[in-house]
């Protein structure tokens, strides 16, 4: 692991996304599934990976996180998934937002498998950062 103690504690965010491709029948059959609410449930395990990141990643450290947001968004071809996390830290918390994100989109496809097993998942990205001594950094738009 890396020795952060010489770093100083200071705020740092960051976000992350990712996207879950569903077939319209499945879009459409979201309000009925058996198992519960897909994008809540999503929303909720994205919290809950965030928060358990240090004993997923190997070597990231277990980080006090002050905020954590997963969102969930129908489209017409999926789900866009954002997540955003902060902390008042020595190290930054974009690994915290990809496993947020990520474990979100696979709690989707998870609930959802029984209506179909071709559900993709792409796309997950840290959109940006703050904090710290590399800086800022934002994903740039695509054209």
């Amino acid at each position: 692991m890396v020795d952060v103690s010489g770093k100083s504690a200071n705020r740092r965010v960051a976000e992350a996304s990712a996207f879950v491709v569903l077939q319209p029948a499945v879009l459409k059959a979201l309000p009925r599934n058996p198992k519960g609410d897909p994008l809540e449930v999503a929303r909720i395990a994205g919290i809950m990976a965030a928060k358990r990141t240090a004993d997923l990643i190997p070597l990231c450290h277990p980080l006090p996180l002050s905020h954590i947001d997963v969102t969930m968004s129908l489209c017409e071809n999926g789900v866009a998934i954002g997540s955003r996390v902060a902390t008042t830290a020595s190290t930054g918390v974009e690994m915290e937002a990809l496993v947020a994100a990520s474990v979100a989109a696979l709690t989707v496809y998870d609930m959802c498998k029984a209506l179909d097993k071709g559900i993709e998942i792409r796309e997950i990205l840290l959109q940006k950062k703050s904090g710290g001594k590399s800086g800022d950094y934002q994903r740039p738009k695509k054209r």
